[in-house]
């Protein structure tokens, strides 16, 4: 696996939710409208932005995992089963930290207990 290629991906992704971020941070920094109409919807959009906001950090957390395990040389083996992520897995999913088989059983088990 061309773990330097990957790297350089979740390297871009990352700067990518950064400069997310920045917009949320800095459009939820903007002053208030003096129209209560349109305070209402400024703060149905500021909810909006928040849950994106919290999506980036969510994801910029689970890549910087991704590029500690690059550096650790555990980047793209499973860790339920010591088996390799197949590469298409890890296009879709660059912080993956189970294979295909071993992410459907821990999705099966949930919806067992769940019952």
């Amino acid at each position: 696996m061309d773990t330097e290629k990957r790297k350089t991906k979740i390297e871009a992704r990352l700067a990518e939710l950064h400069d997310r971020l920045k917009h949320v941070e800095d459009a939820l920094d903007e002053p208030a409208d003096a129209d209560l109409d349109d305070q209402a919807i400024e703060l149905e959009d500021d909810e909006v932005l928040e849950a994106i906001g919290a999506a980036a950090q969510k994801e910029t957390f689970l890549l910087q995992n991704a590029l500690r395990n690059i550096d650790a040389g555990t980047y793209g083996i499973c860790k339920s089963c010591g088996d390799d992520i197949s590469p298409e897995r890890l296009d879709s999913v660059p912080y993956a930290l189970l294979c295909r088989k071993c992410a459907n059983s821990h999705i099966e088990a949930a919806r067992q207990r769940r019952r």
